[in-house]
């Protein structure tokens, strides 16, 4: 069977291959301690789930309007009001099944061959995935250890062209756990307004800030009407699986993307949706919780990951990964992985799984308890001193 040439193009989340691999060790008696899927390994919280359950008895089982049900629709609209500090319309937002859309459609309602998109590298392996998927050119915006992976405005300003269509911008960062500081984004705003580009802002992680909170892009002149903001409530709310995201589009968006939406998955599922009312319109003391719990993490395995010989860690700002360097080890990234999975038991991902700017480190994910990151440094560390 010969496949279409744009499928050489398409790329994949390595992490769901790491999985499969420590899943794998694990059917044949293996101790894995999982550090590389990005995923809280919280449940969900029960009145979220709750409300499902009545949202399935109340015959939230058929199809619903492409971008969303209108209630729906509502209670992001007033979540993200409040959130950024400026009215937002319901008319703007469309709910998806998960954030992937949201950076899927955008590059394919944007972004075609000539054109290209800036995107940080390293960074969530998807956006240069799609980006070449869509026949446009993908521009890497480098994150360096040494400016504690945040943006580089000045290194933005080089790499923006006449051709250049738009800047993907995400904060706190996957895999780093960077954040742009609020200058920073002042910086990008003006540079966007300059040169005519979209933003393409993933504020996924906007919960999950160990100091300071989140600051949109969409604050400064003229971001409203030219940034996508994705998010969503698989990290937030411990909703991997439940599959809802959603974009606040600018309203020349809105039909483009709603039309994708019919075109490609029809709909978000309806339970779903209205689980995501009860989500974001009760309590965030679960996510506040959650977050603190987070904190403890990351300075637990920070500090154990810099007594480990060879390696350096940066301290994350956000999200829930540590980017360390494995430079002083004398192996390479993807060797690092495999030896750590093989001879440790412990499963990461190698920085490489997000672009080539991610060779001589590492990403793991602090999503598991304080106890099983201990003894995974234990583990790492009888490795690299034997």
């Amino acid at each position: 069977m010969k496949l279409a040439s744009r499928m050489s193009r398409l790329g994949t989340e390595t992490a769901f291959e790491a999985l499969a691999r420590a899943r794998a060790l694990e059917a044949e008696g293996r101790s894995i301690i999982h550090l590389g899927i990005g995923e809280p390994d919280f449940d969900t919280p029960e009145h979220i789930r709750d409300a499902a359950k009545g949202a399935l008895d109340g015959g939230f089982t058929h199809y619903t309007p492409s971008p969303g049900i209108m209630e729906v629709r509502e209670a992001i609209a007033r979540h993200q009001s409040e959130r950024q500090g400026y009215d937002v319309e319901r008319e703007r937002i469309v709910v998806t099944p998960g954030g992937k859309p949201v950076m899927f459609f955008t590059i394919l309602a944007l972004a075609e061959e000539g054109d290209e998109v800036i995107y940080p590298n390293p960074g969530f392996p998807i956006y240069e995935s799609m980006i070449r998927f869509a026949g446009a050119t993908p521009v890497p915006w480098p994150l360096r250890e040494e400016n504690d992976f945040a943006a580089d405005v000045g290194e933005l300003r080089d790499l923006v062209s006449a051709r250049t269509k738009l800047i993907i911008v995400n904060s706190p960062n996957n895999p780093c756990g960077s954040v742009i500081p609020e200058d920073g984004l002042r910086q990008i705003a003006e540079i966007a307004n300059e040169t005519d580009a979209v933003v393409l802002s993933d504020e996924i992680y906007k919960d999950f800030y160990f100091e300071g909170e989140h600051i949109s892009i969409t604050r400064f002149p003229g971001m409203r009407e030219r940034t996508v903001i994705l998010d969503g409530l698989s990290k937030s709310y411990a909703m991997t699986g439940w599959r809802v995201g959603y974009g606040v589009f600018p309203e020349p968006l809105v039909e483009p993307v709603s039309r994708l939406m019919t075109n490609s998955v029809s709909c978000t599922a309806g339970f779903s949706q209205i689980a995501t009312v009860a989500a974001l319109e009760s309590s965030q003391e679960p996510t506040r919780a959650m977050v603190a719990e987070f904190r403890q993490r990351r300075d637990v395995i920070v500090g154990g990951l810099n007594a480990l010989p060879g390696v350096r860690c940066r301290v994350p700002k956000g999200a829930f990964y540590t980017f360390p360097s494995i430079a002083g080890t004398g192996l390479s990234s993807q060797e690092f992985e495999h030896r750590m999975l093989a001879d440790a038991g412990v499963s990461l991902l190698s920085g490489t799984a997000f672009g080539a700017g991610g060779e001589g480190y590492v990403r793991i994910s602090f999503a598991n308890s304080v106890a099983n990151i201990e003894e995974a440094l234990r583990r790492m560390e009888r490795v690299l001193a034997g």
